[in-house]
């Protein structure tokens, strides 16, 4: 042990001082990029042969990555899937496996950030344990449905019904597959055992090498540009500055654009991760998607960002199809569309969001987060539906002159709300996200939250016998 805390200061804790980042966070950067070369080893001696060293090799690497960063507490996550291979033997295919899978998922989960949590974002065991809790409860709705009539399912259900009971080294090679371990991306156990059987298998490309190589090259690389932009970024504009007095006697316009240039920076830091941990999924094979139209091989298959829309978004509902994909899939396919019971489409989103904001832990600021969430996309929807139903208006707006004012008037509002939308979830704690939303007056509050009070007098003012009564 003294040895071991030797290394750590005179190396990895030493270098990441240099870097300006964490001990824990350059673990996890060094977890990652390792998963470049075992990919390369795994294409190039297991690839496409028998599943069970490939089963072995994924558990080893992955247990082996997270030994590196957590030590053995990553165990936990050993536990977890012990436990609910235990509940899919004895009742898998039930509602009541999935009941309990879903409560002892979440109920470790929630263990662990009491356990673990303090009044920042923390990288410890409870980060890969957030992972796993959506694999694990994904795995027992699929088995549940691969019990039903197939004219029952939905398409996505059909992609990933399970007609089986996976074997436990199965859920193992699933959990600790070393590409998404850590931060994800989340897949379901059908692609992972498709992909182990050799059915993602593509063609070489002119120089003889997997054509998969070549886009995660691509994909990684952009991953290491938006982690500069975000190093460089947080040095000049860190979350403190939010909380500082320099920032909280700034004009009120100025506050709004510093936050909105924040609220950029700090989503930089998760779509750098997202595209490096992806460019690894890319290079085992996993994510292939078919082929274009062209014949050429798609490698998407767990992209978690879209970068045009989201670079290019005019609306809240761009970033939520732009970023965080696979979650907000997760969410939408076994949560939400499984509320359909409620009868209502507002409650199912507003449970589903509880949900998410539950699954990222126990600090308030994730429950403000995902309540501006909801009321941000519900202010939108309702001006679009009136817009839809105002051709006038559609026309005026639709004039060329005024494009290009829609366009700069649309990128501020996404500009300026996403960053105050982010202040909780970044911030955690009351004290921190209160003290910033107090210093911009709650401006996003006022435009979103009360939104039901004001929506009655915007919807009379847009109709279109209103406007056609006053151009009279």
């Amino acid at each position: 042990m003294a040895a071991e805390t030797m290394f750590h200061d005179s190396y990895l804790g030493q270098l990441a001082n240099y870097l300006g980042a964490t001990e824990p966070a350059l673990r996890l950067l060094l977890s990652i990029l390792i998963g470049y070369p075992l990919a390369l080893v795994h294409r190039y001696t297991l690839y496409g042969k028998g599943s069970t060293l490939q089963h072995i090799f994924f558990i080893v690497s992955g247990l082996s990555i997270g030994y590196f960063n957590y030590g053995t507490e990553v165990l936990h996550s050993t536990a977890s899937v012990l436990v609910v291979y235990a509940i899919l033997v004895l009742a898998g295919g039930t509602a009541a496996s999935v009941l309990l899978v879903f409560t002892f998922s979440m109920g470790y989960l929630l263990m662990g950030y009491y356990m673990t949590g303090t009044e920042t974002y923390d990288i410890k065991w409870s980060m890969p344990q957030c992972v796993l809790t959506l694999r694990l409860i994904g795995l027992a709705f699929d088995v549940y449905d691969g019990r039903k009539p197939i004219e029952q399912l939905s398409v996505e259900q059909k992609k990933t019904a399970l007609d089986r009971i996976p074997t436990l080294l199965e859920v193992a090679g699933h959990t600790y597959f070393p590409a998404s371990f850590l931060v994800g991306p989340q897949f379901p156990m059908r692609r992972y055992l498709n992909f182990v059987t050799g059915q993602f298998k593509e063609s070489l490309n002119e120089s003889g090498l997997p054509s998969c190589l070549y886009a995660a090259l691509k994909r990684g690389s952009l991953g290491f540009v938006y982690l500069g932009i975000y190093q460089l970024g947080t040095s000049f504009l860190p979350d403190s500055y939010l909380l500082s007095q320099t920032y909280d006697i700034l004009p009120f316009w100025k506050k709004c654009i510093f936050l909105g240039l924040w609220g950029k920076i700090t989503l930089y830091k998760y779509i750098s991760c997202w595209l490096i941990s992806e460019g690894v999924c890319i290079s085992t094979g996993l994510t292939y998607n078919g082929k274009s139209k062209e014949g050429e091989a798609l490698w998407d298959g767990c992209a978690n960002v879209k970068l045009r829309v989201f670079e290019g978004a005019s609306k809240f509902g761009h970033y939520i199809t732009s970023f965080n994909i696979n979650t907000n899939h997760w969410v939408a396919q076994y949560i939400y569309k499984r509320l359909k019971f409620l009868g209502n489409r507002y409650l199912s989103q507003a449970s589903a969001l509880l949900f998410l904001a539950i699954w990222h832990g126990l600090h308030s600021g994730y429950y403000m987060c995902f309540f501006m969430e909801f009321v941000v996309i519900k202010l939108e929807k309702d001006v679009e539906n009136m817009l839809l139903k105002n051709e006038n208006l559609r026309t005026f707006l639709e004039q060329s002159w005024m494009v290009p004012v829609i366009w700069i008037i649309l990128k501020l509002y996404t500009w300026v709300f996403m960053g105050y939308c982010l202040v909780p979830f970044a911030l955690l704690s009351f004290p921190r996200w209160w003290q910033v939303y107090k210093s911009v007056y709650f401006i996003g509050h006022i435009v979103f939250a009360l939104w039901p009070f004001y929506y009655p007098a915007v919807k009379l003012l847009l109709s279109s016998k209103s406007l056609k009564r006053h151009s009279e």
